[in-house]
């Protein structure tokens, strides 16, 4: 683990990624050799959609589990789909270059997994069509991206774009900027967090995250209709949520919900399941994580290290073994 992870603050700016072999080019190759020209098209127009995956390690199995792979990969043909990026690879044999890309970097941490296709070519034209396209997967030992107890949150000034300005179904590169500028303004105003509103007034998600909250016993979250990110985690954590007997509704909440919910939490690969204590200055409930999220966040935090076998379908192994094995 990288040790700024140790306190929950996420990969420095700082700390760049330089070691290890990735998928690039149709092989495992040393990062270092993986380079693409400034004149890049996805460098230069935001023309690239990518994944975030998990993959976390038991010490006492000996094994590295992959969270939820296929269905990223899904996600990220569809993002592909969505930019015209034709990518020769299926769900399943994405799944297979990644597992090959971990074992050989012999990883006995938890890692963090980028996948990324864009527009290759290297020419000025703004469009999408008759262009090179390239894939590539790479991997960096991550702990925890944000703290998960107590952070602080603010609404931010800062809208959610529509899906009729970049489609928020499809994780595309330079539509990250939005998130960029929200989460920066919050940070520098000593906030954790940003909270972002879509365009009708109603709160769409965190500004990389998608977000829940407890109202009277009821979890609820907001609709993808709302301009979210089609989470997995988001999917998974509804799945513990009625293992665990736990009522929810999907449904549009209004930014004033947010100062009277009971506990709240953002929910995402990178975020994983961390707890909002305060927003707008205003304490949630008790100000201190509530029951609910750390009940939600005790078994899916167990069931991502192949700790739950109810949950083994969520994993794929690297090395060799089975889950629980």
């Amino acid at each position: 683990m990288l040790e700024e992870d140790l306190h929950g603050n996420g990969p420095s700016p700082t700390h760049e990624i330089v070691n290890g072999y990735c998928f690039f080019h149709g092989e495992l190759r040393p990062l270092g050799e993986a380079n693409v020209s400034i004149a890049t098209h996805a460098l230069n127009y935001g023309t690239g959609c990518f994944e975030g995956i998990r993959a976390y390690w038991n010490e006492e199995q000996g094994q590295l589990y992959v969270l939820k792979a296929k269905e990223h990969f899904q996600r990220f043909l569809r993002s592909c789909r969505i930019l015209k990026i034709a990518c020769p690879y299926t769900a399943d044999e994405l799944v297979d270059w990644t597992v090959r890309m971990l074992a050989k970097n012999e990883y006995r941490e938890n890692v963090y997994i980028r996948p990324l296709a864009f527009k290759a070519s290297t020419v000025v034209k703004v469009t999408l069509s008759g262009l090179r396209d390239e894939v590539a997967i790479y991997s960096v030992p991550m702990g925890d991206y944000v703290k998960t107890e107590g952070l602080s949150a603010v609404v931010s000034n800062w809208q959610r774009v529509s899906d009729n300005i970049l489609p928020s179904r499809a994780k595309v590169t330079g539509g990250y900027i939005n998130a960029a500028l929200a989460n920066d303004a919050a940070v520098a105003d000593g906030y954790d967090e940003a909270i972002m509103l879509s365009g009708d007034g109603h709160v769409s998600e965190a500004s990389s995250s998608n977000l829940f909250m407890v109202r009277d016993g009821v979890l609820v979250t907001t609709p993808i209709t709302a301009d979210i990110l089609e989470g997995i985690t988001r999917k998974a954590i509804l799945q513990v949520a009625t293992d665990l007997g736990i009522p929810y509704e999907v449904r549009p909440v209004d930014r004033t919900e947010l100062y009277v919910a009971e506990e709240m939490f953002l929910a995402g690969t990178g975020a994983q399941i961390s707890s909002i204590t305060s927003v707008d200055r205003r304490e949630v409930g008790d100000g201190v994580t509530g029951v609910l999220t750390h009940s939600l966040q005790e078994l899916y935090f167990r069931a991502v290290r192949g700790m739950e076998e109810k949950y083994v379908d969520w994993l794929t192994p690297v090395y060799g073994r089975t889950a629980n094995s």
